[in-house]
């Protein structure tokens, strides 16, 4: 009965796992050292999801939502354009929504020199 309860439980947490769609990678990767500012970031994910927030900061400046007027639905990449901002720490923050409907969020940052 154990086994049984055992196998029960890794599929119900395996299926969970698949639904949801993390971030693969990003460009500039995350904790990068670069140039600078990109013109753009790129966000791979696993599987589709729905952007809702994307937001920027620079060091100890106000966070910068980031324009996704041109993305609409699911996709599972992103290329969406940055302001300049200068040299230092960008923290990027996004929030988004998986295609199985579970709210998603994550950061990565990147350092301009």
């Amino acid at each position: 009965m154990k086994h049984i309860m055992f196998t029960a439980m890794v599929s119900l947490w395996a299926t969970g796992a698949i639904a949801h769609s993390p971030l693969e990678a990003t460009v500039p990767a995350n904790a990068a050292t670069v140039s600078k500012t990109p013109s753009e970031i790129v966000m791979d994910f696993k599987g589709a999801i729905r952007l809702t927030r994307v937001s920027m900061t620079q060091d100890n400046q106000s966070s910068v939502n980031l324009d996704l007027d041109a993305f609409r639905g699911f996709a599972s990449d992103y290329a969406i354009p940055v302001p300049t901002m200068g040299m230092g720490i960008y923290l990027i923050e996004w929030r988004g929504l998986g295609a199985d409907g579970h709210p998603l969020k994550g950061s990565f940052s990147f350092t301009v020199e």
